[in-house]
């Protein structure tokens, strides 16, 4: 159930210009290794840009204050943007926050193929995803 930070999330109503900003002035790059496939058919259909030091993501997320209510859950990942951690054992980790007391929403399958996915908020309101590959 060990965590590794996997990529932060800006959510942005300008996907191009943060895109060409992070390339041409921080000096990143276009992640092309090891890309979510997006589930637009499912509530979030905004555009995605994504660029990385060689080691983390940044994913520019297309700003939709709506997606929790377009699929129906309680944490909206892209309204304010948040940060990601990658598990081995998703089950455990959620049933480490159930222990915990820390609800969280669980997204399933619901913005990325192939990535189980929940959300939750730290005690000052900040989104946590923490994710894991499935089979």
């Amino acid at each position: 159930m060990k965590l590794r930070l996997h990529h932060i999330n800006l959510s942005t109503d300008k996907v191009g210009e943060m895109d060409v900003f992070y390339r041409d002035v921080l000096g990143l790059e276009t992640e092309t290794q090891g890309l979510p496939v997006l589930e637009k058919g499912k509530g979030y259909a905004g555009d995605v840009a994504f660029v990385t030091d060689g080691y983390i993501q940044t994913h520019l997320a297309q700003k939709d204050v709506l997606a929790g209510f377009k699929t129906g859950q309680t944490v909206n990942a892209v309204s304010h943007g948040h940060i990601a951690y990658r598990t081995d054992d998703l089950d455990a980790f959620k049933a480490h926050l159930d222990a915990s007391g820390v609800p969280y929403s669980d997204w399933g399958h619901t913005a990325v193929a192939g990535w189980k996915q929940i959300f939750f908020y730290d005690p000052d309101g900040n989104v946590i995803e923490v994710h894991e590959v499935a089979d």
